[in-house]
This record gives structure tokens, C-alpha cells and sequence, in this order.
């Protein structure tokens, strides 16, 4: 699992990137950050298209921090928590 918290100043790129890790499974937590649960392969080329296509086009304070996180040793609080747990509709 991943964390992706991005700080991106120019608007258009900014929801181009949010949109971008949405169509690839990620889920808001915050408005700049996500969660990416999925196979080592789909985050390995999250991360090359960001090197690729949204690192090149950055200004001067653009960031983006990929935090690597194990399950075992999250704490989440808040609405955050319901996040992992299952969900049965009868």
C-alpha cells in the first residue's frame, strides 16, 4: 500500500493528477492525499508515470510524496477508519 500526498500549484495539472490516481484505484483520504491499495506492478507504474508525465511539468513548489505503508502499522481516526473495514448489502 501507498500513500501519494501531492502539493501542486498550477490547477489544471493538479486536477489532471488527482484524476489520474482515481482512474487507477486510488482513494481520496484528503483533497491532496490518496491510498493505493493494489499489486506491486500497477504502483511501480504510478510511480514511472509520475517521473514521466507530471514530474517534467513541475514549477518551482510542486510536490509529490509517496509514503510506503504496511497495514499492520496504520492508525486512522475519524472517517478514515470505516475506509477499511467490509461491507455486507443484503
Amino acid at each position: 500500500m501507498i500513500v501519494i500526498s501531492y502539493d501542486i500549484e498550477n490547477d489544471k495539472l493538479r486536477k489532471r493528477f488527482g484524476k489520474y490516481l482515481t482512474k487507477n484505484g486510488a482513494i481520496r483520504l484528503q483533497f491532496s492525499v490518496y491510498e493505493i491499495n493494489n499489486t506491486s506492478r500497477l504502483i511501480s507504474n504510478i510511480k514511472l508515470m509520475i517521473e514521466k508525465e507530471f514530474r517534467p511539468l513541475f514549477g518551482g513548489g510542486d510536490s509529490i510524496i509517496i509514503f510506503e505503508v504496511k497495514k499492520d502499522e496504520l492508525i486512522k481516526y475519524g472517517n478514515a477508519i470505516h475506509r477499511d473495514q467490509d461491507m455486507i448489502f443484503i
